[in-house]
This record gives structure tokens, C-alpha cells and sequence, in this order.
């Protein structure tokens, strides 16, 4: 099994180690940096291993066909939702990661 994520998955992780630190979720950004990098490897390491879902609406379908997702909650407040589809190459499974969000921000859709 091998897990990849697109490129603007890639981006948003970058974007969110700079977002934590200036909204102040953090006060270094080596901090910052910390939380995001983990979140990411989490993603990369365990989402094989995670229970899989499927979302309840049609939200989002512009991420791609036959999404399933996976919950990794990182404290009390945040759950992170990776959004993926599943493909068979080669006879080894493959997980695209096509999306990520928190609850703040798509908890409603689910």
C-alpha cells in the first residue's frame, strides 16, 4: 500500500504551518512548522490503517468520484478529515489524497 497526495494537498499543508502561526494558534512558528509536518506524515503513515467513510453529501464531489474519508484528531478541539480515492496498480493499492480539512470548516458536510 502506498499512500500520495496531489500537489495542492501538498501546498495547503504549506499554507496551514504559516496560517497557525500568524492567527496565533501558535506562538513559534517552529511550533507551527511541528504541527503541520506531523498532520502531514499522520496522513501519509497511518491513513491505510484508519477506518474509511464515505461523505453523507454531495459537497464534495469536485474533489473527485467515489471519495472516502478518514478522521485523524489531533486534540480536543480539531479533528483533520483526509479525503481520498482508492486505485489498484500493479496488484498494490494506492491511496490519492485529493483533500484536507478540519472540523471548523466541513464538519457540517459530513
Amino acid at each position: 500500500m502506498k499512500v500520495f497526495v496531489l500537489p495542492n494537498v501538498r501546498e495547503f499543508f504549506d499554507e496551514l504551518e504559516s496560517a497557525l502561526y500568524e492567527k496565533g494558534y501558535f506562538g513559534f512558528e517552529e511550533q507551527a512548522h511541528r504541527y503541520a509536518d506531523e498532520l502531514f506524515l499522520d496522513i501519509k503513515n497511518n491513513l491505510p490503517r484508519r477506518q474509511h467513510k464515505k461523505p453523507r453529501t454531495n459537497y464534495f464531489e469536485r474533489y473527485g468520484k467515489n471519495l472516502l474519508f478518514a478522521s485523524f484528531r489531533k486534540n480536543k478541539q480539531t479533528e483533520w478529515y483526509a479525503f481520498f480515492t482508492t486505485h489498484e496498480v500493479e496488484n498494490e493499492k494506492i491511496y490519492l489524497v485529493r483533500y484536507v480539512a478540519n472540523n471548523h470548516t466541513v464538519a457540517q458536510y459530513l
